[in-house]
This record gives structure tokens, C-alpha cells and sequence, in this order.
């Protein structure tokens, strides 16, 4: 896997001083006309080769999907903060891990801190469970099914 990103890192540089051109579309450019060669030069291989192009658009949808969250957190705060009324309902969630390593509960804390409104409060000593405070919780079972299916579903279909 790490073969593969390296490989497609050189080709995006290859086409990079090829163009002459060192801007973000273009490298952008360069690392998806990448991953088209390396793509079709391993379409054939074995599956766990294959495993860097599934993993790939994964990744990228889970960062538009956290970018959409992010956003929709942020205008949610706006506008309670400025509204007269606060349309709060502060609560505490334990949520039951399916991330096992300590990796994997280290990202999935940091990317559910990152968004506004939620906060990691603690980790269990067993590390089976995660204490999130939620700004907005009007049903836990709710905001417990988002982060089970959007968040940690996806991050750990990259992950492992």
C-alpha cells in the first residue's frame, strides 16, 4: 500500500516538472492522472495489492463528508449564537467503540472533536467506550447511529 502512494506521489511530481506548472490543480491533476496508471497497470494483481485503490476514493469521500459535517455544525452554532432564543440541549453519550487500537480511537476522538459542538470527555480503561459531550443531543440513540454509520464506519473501512 505504502508502495502504491509512493509510486503515485513520484508520477504526480514526474507530471508536475513535466508541465512546469507547481500550483495545487495541477498537482491535484497529476496525482489523479497518477493513480489512473498505477491503476491500470495493477488492475490484474491480487486483491490485497488492490487494497490502495479502494482505500483511496474512501478516503476522499470521508473527507467531503466530514467537510459537509463540519459545515453544518458550524451554521447550526451561528445560529444559535445569533438568535435571541439558544436551541441547546447539552448531554453526555457513551458511545461503544468497534475501533480497537489506539490509533484508531485517536482518530476517531480527534475528527469527533474537530467538529463543533461535540467534545471527547474520556476514554474507558478497556478502551470499549467513548464519553462524548454534545452540545445539541435531542436523542442519543440518534447521535449515537451517526457516529457509528458516518464517522467511525467509514474511517475504519480506510483504516484497516
Amino acid at each position: 500500500m505504502l508502495q502504491h502512494f509512493i509510486m503515485n506521489l513520484m508520477l504526480t511530481f514526474v507530471w508536475v516538472a513535466i508541465t512546469g506548472t507547481l500550483n495545487f490543480i495541477n498537482f491535484v491533476f497529476g496525482y489523479i492522472l497518477g493513480f489512473a496508471i498505477l491503476w491500470l497497470i495493477e488492475r490484474r494483481k491480487s486483491k490485497y495489492k488492490k487494497r490502495y485503490f479502494s482505500r483511496v476514493p474512501k478516503a476522499l469521500g470521508f473527507v467531503l463528508y466530514f467537510f459537509y459535517d463540519l459545515l453544518k455544525a458550524n451554521f447550526k452554532i451561528a445560529y444559535d449564537v445569533l438568535t435571541p432564543r439558544y436551541f441547546m440541549s447539552p448531554g453526555i453519550v457513551e458511545y461503544p467503540l468497534n475501533a480497537r487500537s489506539n490509533f484508531e480511537i485517536t482518530m476517531l476522538s480527534n475528527i469527533i472533536s474537530l467538529t463543533p459542538g461535540t467534545l471527547i470527555i474520556d476514554v474507558s480503561d478497556d478502551h470499549k467506550v467513548l464519553y462524548i459531550h454534545a452540545m445539541y443531543l435531542k436523542d442519543k440513540e440518534e447521535f449515537i447511529k451517526h457516529i457509528h454509520d458516518n464517522i467511525e464506519g467509514r474511517l475504519l473501512e480506510i483504516l484497516r
